[in-house]
């Protein structure tokens, strides 16, 4: 994105759309997508970014999948978006019924590390040895696609916990007093 967007390109895009991947993007499965990435970094050199997969790409879907990002990418485009703010969509195979702006869901882990042999003999690993375990809870990006609605997620670069940040303020001075501890005289 950047050797594009800082010299590759004759000008500067108006929109970065990254994708349509090939599998979702859901949850806090986002911290793994190169898709949402790249939307990320058109995001931090300042432009309008969306990302955009298809879930249960098996069942087809591409051409709505494109449909859903056009329609996001002209709104994104005459209405911006909030500084550091990029849009992750995730589309259901086959026809959407509509779109729903939802919260990040949140992935189980309780699977396994997978040891594996590849066809030379040599080890690899996978992680998972079955279909993901999503929580159930309303209003997130899983359960509108579960439900078969397109989804689409507002994601902030600032990764802060505020809250945190403030609560935890009061370990600085003592963590500090323990780094430093105060010479004898």
């Amino acid at each position: 994105m950047n050797l594009a967007v800082l010299g590759l390109l004759p000008a500067e895009p108006k929109l970065v759309v990254s994708g349509i991947n090939h599998g979702s993007n859901l949850g806090d499965d986002v911290t793994y997508s190169g898709t949402v990435s790249a939307a990320m970094e058109g995001t931090l050199l300042g432009i309008p970014s969306i990302a955009v997969s298809l879930v249960g790409p098996e069942q087809g879907g591409f051409e709505e999948a494109g449909k859903v990002a056009r329609l996001i990418a002209m709104r994104t485009l005459v209405e911006g978006l909030p500084a550091k703010t990029l849009l992750n969509v995730n589309v259901p195979g086959g026809r959407p019924k509509g779109i729903r702006f939802a919260r990040l869901g949140h992935r189980v882990y309780k699977e396994k590390m997978v040891e594996e042999k590849d066809p030379r003999g040599k080890t690899y690993y996978w992680i998972g040895a079955g279909p993901p375990l999503w929580d159930d809870r309303e209003a997130t990006d899983i359960i509108a696609v579960q439900d078969g609605y397109a989804a689409v997620t507002p994601l902030h670069l600032d990764l802060t916990h505020y809250g945190a940040l403030r609560r935890l303020g009061d370990w600085e001075a003592a963590l500090n007093a323990q780094l430093r501890p105060r010479r004898k005289r």
